[in-house]
């Protein structure tokens, strides 16, 4: 008899096959057909009689995504939509990997990290846009646009996904950092990332660049779709980060 001791909470895609009793392996989700990808951090903006402007941000940062799919045959269809339907809505969240972000830009950084976790090298507080990270490869490193979450042991809440901005190294690296803010090493990278740091952070935990995942929920609770003369099933999807 096979058992298993958890259920897939990742939306079946390729890469995240799901078994007929909800389990990771199994039947491939069905690819996506377009990616929408939407940063929204929102900003009061007050401009004074004489011109200035001030601006403030006035709610926490989220990522949004829509997926389109191509039409669907009933069984790539039906493994999808299951797995929808059990999460009733946006009552329950899951977990999103987007294709063009589960693996990193430089495969050989790809490579890397398959293997190799760096950690964060100090502690960091909340609103932290830069961290020194520890454990990188001397000759690869993460690029603008790779994405990447924080496992911290001591905070199993953290479940934000933050996007790299910049990337400095020992050897290249911006004259306004100062101390311990510089690169000492080739193992080291000085990370800019957005949006600024959701929760504190303790010294030497893991930051995940491999195969990362957005936690999500459906942005309405009511799912549809449509069946055309074809026998083929036309559906989308609308998400939204949501932290734990």
């Amino acid at each position: 008899m096979a058992t298993f001791a958890s259920l897939l909470s990742t939306l079946p895609d390729p890469n995240n096959p799901i078994g007929e009793g909800g389990q990771a392996g199994g039947t491939d989700g069905p690819g996506f057909k377009s990616i929408k990808f939407t940063s929204q951090a929102p900003v009061q903006i007050s401009r004074t009689n004489s011109g200035r402007v001030i601006t403030r941000q006035i709610a926490g940062h989220k990522w949004t995504i829509a997926i389109t799919y191509n039409p669907m045959t009933r069984d790539q269809f039906e493994p999808i939509y299951s797995f929808l339907l059990q999460r009733k809505g946006r009552l329950n969240p899951f977990y999103v990997q987007l294709p063009n972000q589960y693996t990193a830009r430089d495969s050989d950084f790809a490579t890397h990290v398959a293997s190799n976790t760096p950690t964060n090298e100090f502690a960091l507080t909340r609103g932290a846009e830069y961290m020194v990270q520890d454990g990188h490869h001397a000759s690869y490193s993460p690029k603008p646009g790779d994405m990447f979450t924080i496992t911290d042991s001591n905070d199993s809440l953290h479940t934000k996904a933050y996007r790299v901005t910049r990337v400095m190294t020992s050897a290249t690296y911006w004259t306004g950092l100062a101390g311990n803010d510089i690169p000492s090493d080739t193992a080291e990278r000085g990370i800019y990332f957005t949006p600024n740091l959701q929760r504190d952070v303790a010294a030497t935990q893991s930051i995940i660049y491999h195969r990362p995942k957005i936690r999500v929920i459906l942005n309405k609770d009511i799912q549809e779709y449509s069946l055309g003369t074809n026998n083929l099933y036309t559906f989308s999807l609308s998400l939204e980060e949501a932290q734990a």
